[in-house]
């Protein structure tokens, strides 16, 4: 098979890349080692930023986020009992997040794929990469039984943190930079109302929580854990009366319980990859980089990441231009530590860490009510968390040759 790009990994990084370049007119196929079911199955992140719905849309598969996505123009930090708004669209002169899940992104782009009869390998095992030092890429990987060899010009590795692209990245070249937190997050996702219409961030002496949903009818409920904590010392019952606890009390008295969807735990990291690019090999997405889930960033970064690339491969093949392509790592890299210092800080912001004991705790309630009470600390909280406009560049309508 010969294909343009080959990209490794059908999450929404993947396939939000595929539709990109496909509108673009560069062919592009997709090579997934899961299955459609398991991929839809992850549940992930559901805050949107404005540049990933406006990727969305240029990817002609943002009318269902539209549509049935919530648009939230604040959030809430609850610490010392009591809830403060952050107006987000009054501090950034417009600005506003929108809540829709993860799931329907991908989903939204695996049904637009499929009705354009575009390839994609599901199933796809032993999936290895070669030749991207040089200017003919390979892509081999076994399917029922058989082996398979994709040649490419570009190699788009958007296929996790655990995926086969990065790990193929000379040791010599490739850096990393890790934070792994001493908690994880314990999370429920239930068919109840929310609590509130808009997010609560609640610092509390018995750890932090996030109340947070996936619309106007299911929710989406964190506790802070312990590293150690096993989802088996968990019932929904338990989960239930502990995020009351952890709740103002009118917060508590609208809290609507049921049984659970999903329940497990995540672990919390910060970690990069350094450079993005390695010959004709990109890394994108969790490929690249891992934020703890507090800045609601990992989904955004990811597409911002398929941003860059999308730009940097239409110049390579409408333009005859290899500027975006030798600057991709880079401009990406300069968002990545932007967001990672932005998450990094409101998880310490949020959370009680188990060296600092009530002094910490002390400091991060003077540092909240300096945040809420200081326009300006509230204008760079706003900021940070709705995202900065971004320019990916302009695109001639004309398709691309191939």
């Amino acid at each position: 098979m010969r294909t343009q790009v080959a990209i490794i990994g059908a999450g929404p990084a993947g396939l939000l890349l595929g539709q990109l370049l496909y509108r673009s007119g560069i062919d592009a196929t997709i090579i997934e080692q899961r299955s459609p079911g398991y991929v839809l199955g992850r549940i992930r992140a559901g805050v949107l930023e404005q540049v990933c719905m406006d990727l969305l849309d240029q990817a002609g598969v943002g009318a269902r986020a539209h549509a049935e996505g919530l648009p939230h123009d604040g959030i809430e930090l609850l610490f010392k009992g009591q809830r403060h708004r952050i107006n987000l669209h009054e501090l950034t002169g417009g600005s506003r997040v929108t809540v829709y899940g993860q799931t329907e992104v991908t989903r939204d782009l695996m049904e637009a794929r499929a009705a354009e009869g575009l390839t994609t390998v599901y199933d796809a095992k032993n999936v290895s990469i070669h030749g991207f030092d040089g200017t003919t890429p390979v892509v081999h990987y076994e399917k029922d039984g058989q082996q398979h060899t994709i040649e490419c010009d570009f190699i788009a590795g958007c296929d996790g943190f655990h995926g086969v692209c990065r790990a193929s990245a000379p040791a010599d070249v490739l850096k990393t930079y890790e934070r792994v937190y001493p908690f994880g997050w314990l999370g429920v996702l239930a068919d109840v109302a929310p609590v509130s219409h808009e997010l609560i961030y609640a610092n509390t002496d018995r750890g932090f929580a996030l109340c947070s949903m996936r619309s106007a009818t299911r929710s989406r409920y964190y506790l802070q854990v312990p590293d150690t904590d096993k989802i088996e010392n968990w019932t929904i019952d338990k989960f239930w009366a502990e995020l009351g606890n952890r709740l103002d009390p009118e917060a508590r008295a609208h809290l609507v319980t049921g049984p659970a969807l999903e329940m497990s735990i995540a672990p919390l990291r910060s970690f990069v990859a350094e450079p993005m690019r390695f010959g004709r090999l990109f890394l994108a997405g969790d490929a690249a980089h891992i934020v703890p889930p507090t800045g609601a960033k990992g989904l955004n970064l990811a597409a911002s990441d398929v941003g860059y690339l999308w730009n940097a491969l239409t110049e390579f093949y409408n333009e005859k231009s290899a500027v975006g392509i030798d600057t991709y790592s880079d401009r990406c890299l300069r968002r990545v530590w932007r967001a990672e210092r932005f998450s990094w800080w409101f998880t310490s912001l949020m959370h009680r860490f188990p060296d600092t004991g009530e002094f910490g705790q002390k400091i991060q309630e003077a540092e909240l009510e300096y945040l809420v009470h200081s326009r300006a600390a509230s204008v760079s909280l706003a900021e940070n968390y709705v995202g900065l406009p971004m320019d990916f560049g302009q695109h001639r309508d004309t398709p691309a040759k191939a």
